[in-house]
């Protein structure tokens, strides 16, 4: 759904830098101290009922393992690659952050609910999970905000992008496609991704492939994301090539037809 790939945040942090500054005179905001701070205990949304059960599920779409261990030991859920969904603070967290969940548009395959984004927390544990650590980007409780927002609108877009191409075969599937599973493949760049940087432009900074379902045909799409600019009206931020993958004849023509049109128009 950073300029690099080795960091599982660093786009969404130099996007969110854009934002709106947040009030100087929150406690968080000043400069950070070498000694740990406990979460506050009594934060509201830390004590939060479960909600649904669909909006348990974890639709992290930052530098997914795709390669991670998906063993029989493994809490991975192959569908999106991810952990089980963590609602509790960290240990040294210096702030609260919302556990509250945003349904997106995307139809989650074979479920009556759509497929459901992150909470701000759960979001901050998967990011410690991979790695990071809060202090080098000395991140506000508002700065996840705009992460989240950040986040949910790239992934938005590119069901959007997909949708498009779908529409070339709307005649095959009348209830629309569904999306099945995902994973992300941020060190594996698209042959597509490094023959354009040999022409000279970057490469992207993270790549997902995304798999759905055409009404029984499972069909897999490559996602290449490049920085652009933030609109902090809408939280757009990536620029994002999307496309079947070279996975059979079918594709190959659809991308031949769009590349022509394209030509021609």
């Amino acid at each position: 759904m950073g300029a690099s790939s080795s960091s599982p945040v660093a786009a969404p942090v130099r996007a969110e830098a854009m934002m709106a500054a947040p009030p100087q005179g929150c406690p968080m905001h000043k400069e950070a101290q070498p000694v740990k701070v406990s979460p506050p205990s009594d934060c509201p949304m830390h004590q939060a009922e479960a909600g649904p059960a669909h909006q348990n599920r974890a639709y992290d779409f930052v530098k997914c393992p795709m390669k991670a261990a998906a063993g029989k030991n493994s809490d991975i859920d192959p569908a999106n690659m991810m952990p089980p969904p963590n609602q509790k603070p960290a240990p040294d967290q210096p702030f609260c952050l919302s556990t509250s969940r945003e349904e997106s548009t995307i139809p989650r395959h074979n479920a009556e609910n759509n497929w459901v984004y992150p909470s701000e927390q759960m979001f901050w544990n998967a990011m410690l999970r991979k790695g990071w650590r809060w202090r080098d980007d000395d991140l506000a409780a508002n700065d996840m905000g705009n992460i989240i927002k950040i986040h949910n609108k790239n992934n938005e877009q590119a069901w959007q992008e997909i949708l498009k191409w779908e529409a070339m075969h709307a005649g095959e599937c009348l209830c629309g496609p569904t999306l099945k599973r995902f994973g992300g493949k941020a060190k594996e760049y698209s042959p597509r991704a490094r023959l354009r940087h040999w022409m000279g432009y970057e490469l992207p900074f993270d790549r997902h492939d995304w798999i759905i379902d055409r009404c029984g045909k499972e069909v897999r799409y490559v996602i290449d994301y490049y920085d652009g600019e933030i609109n902090k009206d809408t939280y757009q931020f990536s620029i994002l090539d999307v496309r079947p993958a070279f996975d059979s004849l079918e594709a190959v023509w659809d991308r031949m037809k769009v590349a022509w049109w394209r030509w021609t128009s």
